[in-house]
């Protein structure tokens, strides 16, 4: 094994910079989900140029791809991420909150460096297929549309997974080491009232108000969060309020719904309440709902023996080791969180 560690930890640091510059790259050009275009072009096209046989518009997602190299089993799965974040643009190397355009998008959950990540463990990989000539497959999966879209679950959907082993992914966190706890499973949709435009001030008895179905169906969520097992979330946003003129009946409006629990059977049952509240609030306001699904996951399932394999090897390389201006640039970040935010350097 310390051959393979040695491996691996030269195989990286020989090519440093050039991940360093592909993460710089990606967090320059924040794309939110499934609008990934140049993002993930500029990771298929550097994997292809580097000896990888790459497969474009997967799932039939246009920016959704799979770059292999080698042949035989086991296949393994390096899944990479490159989706920003609405509305948080950032400036790069600056610790207070400074967008580069107001209301742009930006990497505020560090996506830039997940699928960069995994690209330089693909290549990497790449390297000791090469030179030790093992009959194994790598394969990077450029996976959009992860922040509130589960792109990978269209991808599971049309096959592209079936014939892998081990399938393997990093997050950006605050601590080194390997994420071994359930996560939730969710629903994704939205409900769109229609209603009658009308006067708000000549005609209000005319009206039949979209928005004020929108805010009853949200009242009526939150009342029922008492009433849902503990470790469950019910998240919304107006996604359509109807217009800006508040002399005017809105006649259209829509909310967007994120609804999350341990397990599917919690969300699809929190799901059927939410949509009857939706159907109430459509008949107190005597407005049309439709219902759009988005999207739905189950949440993962703990593999320990991969993660007690990933743990002793991650052990070897031990922590970061940040240099002093690293460690001053974290302070300065740190004096903007509230006091009550935990304080580790």
């Amino acid at each position: 094994m310390q051959e393979i560690y040695r491996f691996i930890d030269d195989a990286i640091e020989a090519d440093r910079q050039r991940y360093t510059d592909i993460a710089d790259q990606i967090w320059d050009h924040p794309e939110t989900r499934f609008e990934e275009f140049w993002s993930a072009e500029h990771l298929a096209s550097t994997l292809e140029s580097a000896g990888f046989t790459v497969t474009r518009n997967v799932g039939y997602i246009p920016n959704a791809f799979i770059a292999s190299f080698g042949q035989g089993k086991p296949v393994i799965a390096l899944l990479g991420e490159y989706d920003a974040l609405a509305g948080l643009s950032q400036q790069a190397g600056c610790a207070q909150p400074t967008s580069v355009t107001p209301g742009e998008n930006g990497h505020g959950c560090g996506h830039n460096l997940l699928g960069t990540t995994a690209f330089a463990a693909a290549i990497a990989v790449k390297k000791w297929l090469e030179q030790y000539g093992q009959g194994n497959t790598v394969r990077f999966y450029g996976c959009p549309g992860e922040e509130g879209g589960s792109g990978k679950t269209f991808m599971v959907r049309e096959g592209v997974f079936d014939d892998v082993d081990a399938a393997l992914t990093w997050h950006p966190e605050a601590f080194a080491g390997m994420f071994n706890t359930r996560t939730l499973a969710n629903i994704q949709a939205s409900w769109r009232f229609k209603g009658i435009a009308a006067h708000a001030a000549n005609s209000p008895h005319l009206g039949r108000s979209a928005l004020d179905a929108v805010t009853l169906m949200t009242t009526g969520t939150n009342f029922l969060n008492e009433h849902i097992i503990e470790k469950a979330r019910v998240h919304y946003a107006i996604t359509n309020s109807g217009g800006i003129s508040p002399n005017v009946v809105q006649a259209q409006a829509e909310v967007l719904y994120l609804i999350r629990a341990p397990e599917m059977t919690d969300v699809q049952h929190i799901y059927d309440r939410v949509a009857k509240i939706a159907e109430g609030a459509a008949l107190m306001t005597e407005t049309t709902v439709e219902c759009r699904f988005d999207k739905a996951c189950s949440s993962y399932l703990p593999n320990r023996t991969l993660e007690n394999a990933m743990y002793h090897a991650l052990s070897h390389f031990g922590t970061p080791e940040w240099n002093s201006e690293e460690l001053a640039f974290t302070k300065q970040i740190q004096a903007t969180l509230p006091p009550t935010i935990g304080k580790t350097v």
